[in-house]
């Protein structure tokens, strides 16, 4: 199919003149701007088989079932199985066999008297890409930034058009379907942190690729997806949880970035605010730990990933620098304390101001911006490459005037060391293990979890040949660019 059409208007009109497709509109809580796109450019007839607005909640329930969440993935995955299965049992013996049915279906908060904040909705579409075909869909979660409530509803509009297109006319690439999403919009008024495409449309498709391509692209600053590969939106999962992350290469998990965890997650449920609850365990991906390129290595993005949720951790993928900007964004999806477990050396660069000349402040407002809500760092001892000797926290050469910042930090109990930690575990360093696996030199699985070596070993990943194999090829399965 022709992808030419580029405004929300020539969008809009081409699906109305396309004789194939044709669909229902269901649209909670923002209006039917969706629809109201496809009847203002003319032609609606070819397309619209029905539209709908369950506005009230008893009348919502009625009709899709209830729900604790009327803006919720819950409720628009009811909307589109219900408004899906009526429109291709009323009207498929008589047309299934010349039309391609779609169900759209949205469920949005915008701004208003009530809430004058930024709002946000579920948006969907479950389509046949041929008569008579199983469906597809594509789900996304997105946040609208403008600062009225009609603004935000104009937006929603714009995206629920690309969607429908995207879905009829971009999906043979998926990485071209997302970033057609944004057509005529932009990161100042919306932003996308979740998709999820299922279906025969998409083949093959690995939805954490997606979030991945969600990130990259620039279309929101995190996308999470859990241990057992499904995408999620962040909020969902983290609301009101104390919150636990480690940022890491994991290029691969070794038997230190366990521990590390392991350890800091052993002193962080006896914080007071967290004692009985059981904290989310997040692994940090930052593209700043990917290849200096524009286009992120995604073979080597998903051996990560997988190494990941062979250890049962969920993943959030992020385009964040600094510690405080990770922190910034959790502390938008939680009450909750949040925990940052972290090496000695990624600790001394909160007092690196080097790494903060684009801040007024530098190191202190960076550290500032850092610990401002209830953010606590759990700081993993390191050996020295040269001498051998182990540098706990408070011991660790911190230059001056640093090393006051330091006792601060420690006295007002921002800041502790890890203790109970494995001394043996403290000579072992990512490059080196990942050197390791691609000379084919076995030592490197006494470095790593046994689960890891196994997964490593079983999927060919970050290079690794056996024996036999590596003595006839040298060339790597994977490139083995890394920052």
């Amino acid at each position: 199919m022709d992808n030419t059409a580029s405004g929300t208007a020539q969008k809009a009109l081409k699906l109305n003149l396309d004789a194939i497709t044709y669909g229902t509109f269901a649209e909670i809580g923002a209006g039917q701007e969706v629809a109201r796109w496809f009847f203002s450019v003319g032609g609606a007839a070819g397309t619209v088989a029905k539209t709908d607005s369950a506005y009230d909640m008893m009348v919502s329930d009625a009709v899709y079932g209830p729900t604790q969440r009327y803006v919720s993935r819950q409720r628009l995955e009811a909307m589109l199985e219900h408004e899906f299965v009526l429109l291709r049992d009323r009207l498929g013996p008589g047309r299934g066999d010349s039309k391609c049915f779609f169900a759209f279906a949205d469920t949005a908060a915008t701004s208003g008297y009530q809430k004058p904040t930024n709002g946000h909705g579920w948006v969907g579409v479950r389509f046949q890409t041929r008569p008579r075909e199983e469906p597809s869909e594509i789900v996304v979660h997105a946040h609208l930034r403008d600062s009225t409530a009609a603004r935000q509803q104009e937006s929603l509009g714009v995206l629920g058009v690309n969607l429908i297109y995207g879905a009829f006319y971009r999906r043979k690439d998926p990485a071209d379907l997302i970033a057609s999403l944004m057509d005529e919009l932009s990161r100042e008024r919306i932003d996308l942190d979740m998709i999820k495409l299922s279906g025969p449309a998409f083949p093959g498709v690995d939805n954490r690729l997606m979030s991945l391509q969600l990130v990259e692209r620039g279309l929101t600053d995190a996308a999470m997806f859990t241990a057992s590969g499904e995408v999620v939106q962040p909020s969902d999962v983290l609301h009101k949880k104390p919150i636990l992350v480690e940022r890491g290469s994991f290029r691969p998990a070794t038997k230190l970035t366990l521990n590390l965890l392991q350890r800091a997650r052993e002193q962080f449920l006896q914080e007071p605010s967290v004692r009985g609850q059981q904290p989310v365990v997040l692994a940090e991906m930052t593209l700043h730990n990917f290849t200096p390129e524009p286009d992120v290595d995604h073979t080597d993005f998903l051996a990560r990933a997988d190494i990941l949720r062979a250890l049962g951790f969920d993943v959030l993928v992020s385009r964040f620098g600094p510690y405080y900007q990770l922190a910034d964004y959790l502390a938008g999806c939680t009450e909750g304390m949040i925990g940052i477990a972290v090496g000695l050396p990624a600790f001394r660069q909160v007092a690196d101001e080097k790494y903060f000349t684009d801040l007024p402040g530098g190191v202190l407002e960076s550290v500032g911006r850092l610990f401002k809500r209830a953010v606590k760092m759990y700081v993993y001892p390191t050996r020295d490459r040269d001498t051998g000797q182990i540098y706990a926290l408070e011991q660790a050469p911190i230059p001056p005037p640093w090393h006051h910042l330091r006792a601060l930090l420690l006295e007002i109990g921002r800041i502790e060391p890890i203790r109970g930690y494995d001394e043996s575990y403290l000579s072992i360093r990512t490059p080196d293990v990942l050197a390791l696996i691609q000379r084919g030199d076995p030592s490197w699985e006494q470095m790593v979890p046994a689960a890891v070596a196994e997964i490593i070993k079983a999927e060919n990943l970050f290079g690794w040949r056996s024996r036999q194999e590596s003595s006839t090829e040298t060339r790597p399965i994977l490139s083995g660019r890394n920052r």
